[in-house]
């Protein structure tokens, strides 16, 4: 009778631990990354979130699209959750665009998606749903290709190190790469 008293009492102890232990969180849908590159102790580093295409290849692109749906199209945050940002510690040419060093939000207008335009803004710190279009730095056309198969994960490459290189975005069915220069 003792030993399944003791029994019963352990039963019940372990349910109430187990009971009072959280779930564990499922993993970000859009997970923080960053994409950098150092060029003789000066770096450039875009910090983004990642969004996942999650079966809705050819239909997140267009006015009909999941980004379609953003306040700011056809103008897209590049990214998920809060504004892509763009830190670099050198004086840039982003393509014909002159960036002074310091920290910037890109963004891409799609409205050919197709065709994209890169955005450099000067606002900062802000959602990504929150674009001020006076606040542009300037605008450079990416030169488009398509990965060989779907990008599921939105990524941002820079390549580099040296005093040239590219900044790319790939996602979906979609690749938009632009040419740096480090002065």
């Amino acid at each position: 009778m003792k030993s399944l008293l003791v029994c019963t009492g352990l039963l019940l102890a372990a349910a109430v631990v187990s009971a009072q232990t959280p779930a564990p969180k499922p993993p970000p849908k859009s997970p923080a990354a960053t994409a950098s590159v150092n060029n003789a102790g000066k770096s450039i580093t875009i910090t983004y979130s990642s969004p996942r295409v999650n079966g809705r290849a050819g239909h997140l692109f267009g006015k009909d699209g999941q980004i379609g749906h953003d306040p700011t199209y056809p103008v897209w945050r590049a990214g998920a959750n809060s504004a892509t940002a763009l830190h670099t510690d050198s004086d840039l040419s982003i393509g014909s665009l002159s960036v002074p060093k310091g920290d910037y939000t890109l963004y891409v207008d799609v409205s050919d998606p197709d065709n994209w335009i890169l955005v450099v803004n000067t606002q900062t710190g802000q959602w990504g749903t929150k674009y001020d279009k006076t606040k542009d730095l300037g605008r450079v056309p990416m030169t488009m290709s398509k990965p060989a198969e779907t990008v599921e994960n939105l990524t941002y490459t820079i390549t580099g190190p040296g005093s040239k290189g590219t900044i790319s975005l790939a996602w979906e069915n979609h690749i938009g790469t632009v040419h740096y220069t480090v002065h």
